[in-house]
């Protein structure tokens, strides 16, 4: 797998290959000239490395979405990753501190954490993550969502707005 990817994608079971390709050809459309991607270890999942912002690359895929529906076929949801660390609470921490300044002094957040084949405790994830941003948590509607994706023995982090991540079914439905 791919150590410092930025995008992590996810597809039905059995569709990581064709949700590769489909994930390479939009980011080349994008303007990226060489996307890498790879397989994770859970089935389902794929990463990506584009040269590209990841979050915006997120947000001119919604908008390849609106226009040409028929181009997604087989990615499920694309999530931005800004930076890749080893799956420790001490290493989580930090790359928190590095984008807690994305959370306005005015605005809330909350903590998301996806954990795939770790036995780091989420509680303890969630407690060290949250303690570094010191904004109001808001749970139900936050300003930002601060991410974490631990899948083995890594962990991507970003700090975004809700509407950060790209889910197509749900996206594809309110067209």
């Amino acid at each position: 797998m791919i150590h410092d990817f930025n995008l992590l994608l996810s597809s039905a079971r059995g569709n990581e290959r064709e949700a590769n390709h489909e994930i390479r050809y939009l980011l080349r459309e994008l303007g990226d000239a060489s996307p890498k991607t790879d397989f994770a270890l859970v089935s389902g999942l794929t990463v990506a490395k584009t040269s590209l912002d990841p979050v915006k690359v997120v947000s001119k895929l919604r908008q390849v979405l609106k226009y040409r529906p028929w181009q997604f076929r087989y990615i499920l949801k694309v999530k931005p990753v800004e930076e890749v660390v080893s799956c420790d609470i001490p290493s989580i921490g930090a790359a928190v501190v590095n984008r807690a300044r994305k959370v306005g002094v005015d605005e809330t957040f909350r903590v998301s954490l996806e954990k795939r084949r770790s036995r780091v405790s989420s509680k303890e994830i969630i407690d060290a993550v949250a303690s570094k941003v010191p904004r109001k948590v808001e749970l139900h509607n936050p300003d930002k969502i601060v991410l974490i994706e631990v899948i083995g023995d890594v962990a991507g982090v970003s700090v975004i707005s809700p509407r950060g991540i790209l889910g197509i079914e749900k996206e594809k439905r309110c067209l």
